[in-house]
């Protein structure tokens, strides 16, 4: 294939591509908004915080927290970059090709000015009719004419064009090496903000680690209490499960003998009812969508197992996420449904509400206080009661946990990003 169709084919497809990296950067854009907000948010969090006495443990969390969300905004900022230097050098080939093209256009067009120069007076056109063999080739010497003076206003409408063309592609060029050159410095304050969060991280660690005998105790309690407040969790899930299954099938007026089937097989898959399909298709369909259940937080401790923040080779494992918020803030529900289950954990005040959304469930762990009641109606957004707060540290954290039947999903990916 010669280079010149070659060309054709690579801009073609480029202005393809251009149109959808817009929109990218666009959704970069706006996700690195959402992480500077959140950034923001835990800063004003730990400002406000910063006259009580905090724990090394979590002081340690909010900066791992701070962490994790500068290396998020970096990793945007050099997306964010790439597809701007993609679209430079697209723009710059387009810039380059109607630079060429308006070169010929001119030079023909410069020669044909010329030409008609030479055979501009009215003598030289009347001669040139006159000197026809015949009518019709006198029509068609006068129709060339014509066409002539038509395509001389043709070539100089496309060279206008070309230049305008070229004019808008090198002012937004000029534009986009200007956000480059802000996305660079942007980038380079990110990273040392970066740098300064790790250095003040490893200080904290080490200060940890010199007095390990100190805070062993501390981690292995907190380490305790999660696994027992998530086993307590997941036995409420099974039973509240069970518990759904038999009132549906109640509901139902299915016999005595179907009733105890159903119940011995119902502690991990909720049986849905017509009804109960179309809220869960619909709670399915804002997966990325639903609203936190605080009005303002910061995700301190994330879903799955992932290193610990200090201890070398150890892991930790969460089932949910735990958000950091202003102590006595309002939990409320993501979504509309049922109150499947509340419950208080045993040696603490520690409460928990259970949703139901169809064979979704979600977990609001950690309330001080409840406002609601097993088998209530709520609706988006509706307060389900306040966070509890640490006594000792002043945190107040809640646990939220998306699950739907009994298998434990990530909630940051079911809420919209702040």
């Amino acid at each position: 294939m010669s280079r010149f169709f070659l060309t054709i084919l690579f801009l073609g497809i480029s202005t393809l591509v251009l149109g959808q990296d817009g929109d990218q950067q666009k959704k970069l854009e706006q996700r690195k908004a959402e992480i500077q907000k959140e950034i923001r948010e835990l800063n004003e969090l730990i400002k406000d915080e910063s006259s009580k006495e905090k724990s090394v443990l979590t002081k340690i969390s909010e900066q791992n927290t701070k962490i994790k969300l500068s290396e998020k905004l970096i990793s945007m900022t050099a997306k964010q970059t790439k597809l701007l230097t993609d679209d430079i050098y697209i723009n710059q080939i387009k810039s380059n090709k109607l630079n060429r093209e308006l070169k010929v256009l001119k030079e023909d067009y410069a020669n044909m000015l010329v030409s008609a120069y030479k055979s501009r007076s009215d003598q030289s056109r009347i001669m040139f009719l006159l000197s026809s063999e015949g009518f019709l080739q006198a029509y068609k010497r006068l129709q060339y004419m014509k066409q002539y003076a038509s395509f001389r206003k043709i070539q100089g409408d496309e060279i206008r064009g070309k230049m305008a063309e070229l004019d808008t592609i090198q002012q937004k060029l000029v534009v986009q090496k200007k956000d480059k050159v802000k996305l660079l410095k942007e980038s380079e304050t990110e990273k040392k903000t970066l740098e300064q969060d790790r250095v003040e991280q490893e200080k904290l660690v080490k200060s940890i680690r010199k007095d390990k005998k100190k805070y062993a105790g501390d981690i292995a309690k907190k380490k305790k209490e999660s696994r027992e407040i998530e086993r307590k969790i997941d036995a409420m899930i099974r039973a509240a499960i069970a518990e759904a299954n038999k009132k549906a099938a109640k509901k139902a007026g299915e016999s005595k003998t179907t009733k105890a089937a159903a119940a011995k097989e119902s502690t991990t898959k909720i049986t849905l009812t017509k009804e109960g399909k179309i809220v869960s298709d619909n709670f399915k369909a804002n997966k990325g969508k639903l609203p936190w259940p605080v009005a303002k937080g910061f995700i301190s401790d994330r879903f799955g197992t992932h290193p610990h923040p200090f201890e070398k080779g150890v892991e930790t494992h969460n089932n949910g996420v735990d958000i950091t918020t202003d102590p006595g803030a309002t939990v409320r529900a993501v979504f509309g449904g049922e109150v499947l289950s509340v419950q208080i954990i045993k040696g603490s005040r520690n409460k928990i509400v259970l949703l139901q959304h169809g064979d979704f469930i979600t977990v609001y762990s950690n309330l001080s206080a409840v406002s609601v009641s097993v088998g209530d109606k709520v609706s988006l957004k509706q307060s389900l009661g306040t966070v509890g707060t640490n006594a000792a540290t002043g945190d107040a954290v809640v646990k939220f946990l998306v699950v739907q039947n009994s298998t434990y999903l990530n909630p940051s990916s079911w809420i919209a990003q702040q």
